[in-house]
Protein backbone atom coordinates (compact mmCIF):
# COMPACT_ATOMS: atom_id res chain seq x y z
CA UNK A 1 0.00 0.00 0.00
CA UNK A 2 2.61 2.69 0.62
CA UNK A 3 6.68 2.15 0.71
CA UNK A 4 9.24 5.10 2.03
CA UNK A 5 12.88 4.08 0.18
CA UNK A 6 15.60 5.96 1.35
CA UNK A 7 14.07 8.64 2.04
CA UNK A 8 16.10 11.99 3.37
CA UNK A 9 14.81 15.31 4.29
CA UNK A 10 16.76 18.29 5.96
CA UNK A 11 15.23 21.25 7.49
CA UNK A 12 18.01 24.17 6.90
CA UNK A 13 20.82 21.80 6.37
CA UNK A 14 20.16 20.07 9.17
CA UNK A 15 19.53 16.24 8.39
CA UNK A 16 16.04 15.05 9.70
CA UNK A 17 15.23 11.82 8.21
CA UNK A 18 18.34 9.70 7.29
CA UNK A 19 18.13 6.88 4.33
CA UNK A 20 14.75 6.03 6.07
CA UNK A 21 12.66 2.87 4.97
CA UNK A 22 9.43 1.59 5.74
CA UNK A 23 6.70 -0.13 4.23
CA UNK A 24 2.46 -0.67 5.46
CA UNK A 25 0.88 -3.22 3.62
CA UNK A 26 -3.07 -3.00 3.24
CA UNK A 27 -5.21 -3.09 5.97
CA UNK A 28 -1.93 -3.10 8.39
CA UNK A 29 -1.68 -1.48 11.86
CA UNK A 30 1.53 -0.55 12.06
CA UNK A 31 3.38 2.22 14.91
CA UNK A 32 6.12 4.45 14.26
CA UNK A 33 7.61 4.77 17.74
CA UNK A 34 10.78 6.94 19.11
CA UNK A 35 11.47 9.98 21.44
CA UNK A 36 10.08 13.37 20.57
CA UNK A 37 12.54 14.80 18.03
CA UNK A 38 13.42 11.03 16.77
CA UNK A 39 11.93 12.24 13.52
CA UNK A 40 8.45 10.67 13.48
CA UNK A 41 6.33 13.95 12.47
CA UNK A 42 8.46 14.78 9.89
CA UNK A 43 7.98 11.06 8.19
CA UNK A 44 4.22 11.74 8.38
CA UNK A 45 4.75 15.21 6.63
CA UNK A 46 6.74 14.00 4.58
CA UNK A 47 4.29 11.31 3.45
CA UNK A 48 1.40 14.04 3.02
CA UNK A 49 3.27 15.87 1.24
CA UNK A 50 3.85 18.98 3.68
CA UNK A 51 8.11 17.92 3.50
CA UNK A 52 9.86 17.34 0.61
CA UNK A 53 12.29 14.49 0.34
CA UNK A 54 16.44 16.08 -0.93
CA UNK A 55 16.81 11.89 -1.33
CA UNK A 56 14.55 9.24 -1.96
CA UNK A 57 11.29 7.77 -2.79
CA UNK A 58 7.46 7.49 -1.53
CA UNK A 59 5.11 4.70 -3.17
CA UNK A 60 1.83 4.47 -2.79
CA UNK A 61 -0.28 1.69 -4.67
CA UNK A 62 3.19 1.03 -6.82
CA UNK A 63 2.92 4.77 -8.20
CA UNK A 64 5.35 7.37 -6.98
CA UNK A 65 4.33 10.40 -5.38
CA UNK A 66 7.56 12.33 -4.12
CA UNK A 67 6.74 15.29 -6.65
CA UNK A 68 2.94 15.14 -5.98
CA UNK A 69 2.11 18.44 -4.38
CA UNK A 70 0.50 18.38 -0.38
CA UNK A 71 -2.99 19.81 -1.60
CA UNK A 72 -3.62 16.67 -4.42
CA UNK A 73 -2.41 13.43 -2.20
CA UNK A 74 -5.70 13.62 -0.23
CA UNK A 75 -7.35 12.37 -3.60
CA UNK A 76 -5.46 9.84 -3.68
CA UNK A 77 -7.06 8.22 -0.12
CA UNK A 78 -4.49 9.38 2.63
CA UNK A 79 -5.76 10.88 5.71
CA UNK A 80 -3.79 12.87 8.66
CA UNK A 81 -4.64 13.17 12.22
CA UNK A 82 -2.30 15.79 13.20
CA UNK A 83 -0.54 15.81 16.71
CA UNK A 84 -1.96 19.32 17.27
CA UNK A 85 -5.18 18.39 15.82
CA UNK A 86 -5.14 21.57 13.79
CA UNK A 87 -8.68 22.69 14.00
CA UNK A 88 -10.27 25.65 12.95
CA UNK A 89 -11.53 27.27 16.12
CA UNK A 90 -14.59 29.04 14.99
CA UNK A 91 -15.84 26.44 12.93
CA UNK A 92 -18.12 23.87 14.12
CA UNK A 93 -16.67 20.15 14.70
CA UNK A 94 -19.03 19.08 11.87
CA UNK A 95 -17.37 21.90 9.31
CA UNK A 96 -13.61 21.15 10.40
CA UNK A 97 -14.58 17.51 9.63
CA UNK A 98 -15.95 18.67 6.14
CA UNK A 99 -12.82 20.05 5.12
CA UNK A 100 -11.10 17.96 2.99
CA UNK A 101 -14.43 17.36 1.40
CA UNK A 102 -14.24 20.79 0.24
CA UNK A 103 -11.11 20.88 -1.35
CA UNK A 104 -11.75 17.94 -2.81
CA UNK A 105 -14.35 17.36 -5.42
CA UNK A 106 -13.26 13.04 -5.15
CA UNK A 107 -14.83 12.38 -1.88
CA UNK A 108 -18.12 10.85 -1.69
CA UNK A 109 -19.61 13.38 0.92
CA UNK A 110 -22.68 11.55 1.83
CA UNK A 111 -20.87 7.72 2.55
CA UNK A 112 -18.08 9.45 4.45
CA UNK A 113 -19.91 11.29 7.12
CA UNK A 114 -22.27 8.24 7.27
CA UNK A 115 -18.74 6.20 7.77
CA UNK A 116 -17.37 9.05 9.95
CA UNK A 117 -20.52 9.14 12.00
CA UNK A 118 -21.51 5.57 12.32
CA UNK A 119 -17.90 4.58 13.48
CA UNK A 120 -17.62 7.70 15.82
CA UNK A 121 -21.30 8.10 16.81
CA UNK A 122 -19.92 11.11 19.74
CA UNK A 123 -19.50 13.18 16.67
CA UNK A 124 -22.95 13.43 16.10
CA UNK A 125 -23.09 15.31 19.63
CA UNK A 126 -20.84 17.64 18.90
CA UNK A 127 -21.45 18.30 15.34
CA UNK A 128 -23.15 21.88 16.11
CA UNK A 129 -20.37 22.84 18.17
CA UNK A 130 -18.03 25.29 17.91
CA UNK A 131 -14.23 23.49 18.39
CA UNK A 132 -12.94 26.21 20.32
CA UNK A 133 -15.46 24.72 23.04
CA UNK A 134 -14.76 21.41 23.06
CA UNK A 135 -12.24 19.82 25.17
CA UNK A 136 -8.45 18.20 24.14
CA UNK A 137 -10.10 14.28 24.27
CA UNK A 138 -13.50 15.51 21.95
CA UNK A 139 -10.76 17.58 19.81
CA UNK A 140 -8.87 14.61 19.18
CA UNK A 141 -12.20 12.47 17.94
CA UNK A 142 -13.16 15.25 15.17
CA UNK A 143 -9.55 15.28 13.89
CA UNK A 144 -9.76 11.67 13.72
CA UNK A 145 -13.12 12.35 11.58
CA UNK A 146 -11.46 15.12 9.44
CA UNK A 147 -8.85 12.41 8.52
CA UNK A 148 -11.39 9.51 8.04
CA UNK A 149 -12.98 12.05 5.21
CA UNK A 150 -9.80 11.74 2.95
CA UNK A 151 -8.49 8.85 4.47
CA UNK A 152 -10.25 5.87 2.23
CA UNK A 153 -6.79 4.30 2.03
CA UNK A 154 -4.13 4.94 4.24
CA UNK A 155 -4.62 6.85 8.12
CA UNK A 156 -1.25 8.63 9.52
CA UNK A 157 -1.88 9.23 13.46
CA UNK A 158 0.43 11.65 15.07
CA UNK A 159 0.41 10.62 18.68
CA UNK A 160 -3.41 10.18 19.10
CA UNK A 161 -3.32 9.37 22.70
CA UNK A 162 -1.10 12.29 23.66
CA UNK A 163 -2.87 14.83 26.14
CA UNK A 164 -6.13 12.04 26.38
CA UNK A 165 -7.82 11.12 29.69
CA UNK A 166 -7.85 7.62 29.85
CA UNK A 167 -11.59 6.98 29.33
CA UNK A 168 -11.12 8.86 25.57
CA UNK A 169 -7.94 7.09 25.59
CA UNK A 170 -10.06 3.86 25.30
CA UNK A 171 -12.62 5.58 23.38
CA UNK A 172 -10.01 5.70 20.48
CA UNK A 173 -8.22 2.56 20.84
CA UNK A 174 -11.80 1.19 20.30
CA UNK A 175 -12.20 3.45 17.18
CA UNK A 176 -8.73 2.98 15.73
CA UNK A 177 -9.67 -0.64 16.34
CA UNK A 178 -13.00 -0.60 14.51
CA UNK A 179 -11.11 1.10 11.56
CA UNK A 180 -8.65 -1.63 11.10
CA UNK A 181 -11.82 -3.79 10.43
CA UNK A 182 -12.64 -1.68 7.61
CA UNK A 183 -9.54 -2.61 6.25
CA UNK A 184 -7.88 0.45 6.05
CA UNK A 185 -3.86 0.53 6.43
CA UNK A 186 -3.11 2.61 9.81
CA UNK A 187 0.36 4.38 10.83
CA UNK A 188 0.49 5.58 14.56
CA UNK A 189 3.24 7.43 15.14
CA UNK A 190 3.87 7.79 19.15
CA UNK A 191 6.03 8.06 21.77
CA UNK A 192 5.50 5.08 23.40
CA UNK A 193 3.40 1.69 22.87
CA UNK A 194 1.81 1.85 26.43
CA UNK A 195 -1.70 2.31 24.64
CA UNK A 196 -1.46 0.21 21.06
CA UNK A 197 0.47 -2.21 21.44
CA UNK A 198 -2.16 -4.87 21.48
CA UNK A 199 -3.55 -3.45 18.23
CA UNK A 200 -0.37 -3.27 16.14
CA UNK A 201 0.81 -6.03 13.90
CA UNK A 202 3.97 -4.47 14.21
CA UNK A 203 6.16 -1.50 14.79
CA UNK A 204 9.29 0.73 13.29
CA UNK A 205 11.57 2.14 15.98
CA UNK A 206 13.07 5.47 14.92
CA UNK A 207 16.44 7.03 16.53
CA UNK A 208 17.64 10.39 14.61
CA UNK A 209 15.70 10.27 11.75
CA UNK A 210 16.75 6.29 11.12
CA UNK A 211 14.77 3.11 11.44
CA UNK A 212 17.00 1.23 14.05
CA UNK A 213 14.04 -1.94 14.03
CA UNK A 214 11.59 -3.28 12.91
CA UNK A 215 9.03 -6.51 13.74
CA UNK A 216 6.06 -7.80 15.29
CA UNK A 217 4.81 -10.63 17.61
CA UNK A 218 5.54 -11.50 21.06
CA UNK A 219 9.36 -9.12 21.20
CA UNK A 220 7.62 -6.48 20.85
CA UNK A 221 7.16 -4.94 24.43
CA UNK A 222 10.47 -6.20 25.03
CA UNK A 223 11.95 -4.11 22.48
CA UNK A 224 9.74 -0.87 22.07
CA UNK A 225 11.27 1.30 25.68
CA UNK A 226 11.99 3.76 22.90
CA UNK A 227 10.56 7.22 24.65
CA UNK A 228 8.98 6.74 27.64
CA UNK A 229 7.40 10.66 27.41
CA UNK A 230 5.49 12.34 30.12
CA UNK A 231 2.00 12.77 30.21
CA UNK A 232 -0.03 15.58 30.42
CA UNK A 233 -3.47 14.53 30.27
CA UNK A 234 -6.39 16.99 29.04
CA UNK A 235 -10.21 15.70 30.15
Amino acid sequence: MLALENINVSIQSVPILRDLSLSIGGGELVGLVGRNGAGKTTTLRTIVGLMKPTQGTVILDGTDITSLDAHKRPALGIGYMPEDRRLVPQLTAQENIMLPAWVNNDIDVKTSMELVFDLIPELTELANRKAMLLSGGQQKLVALGRALMAGSKILLLDEPFEGVAPVLVQRLMEVIAALRRENLSILIAQSELMHSVSLLDREYVIERGAIISDGSGASRGERVQAGQSSRQVTP
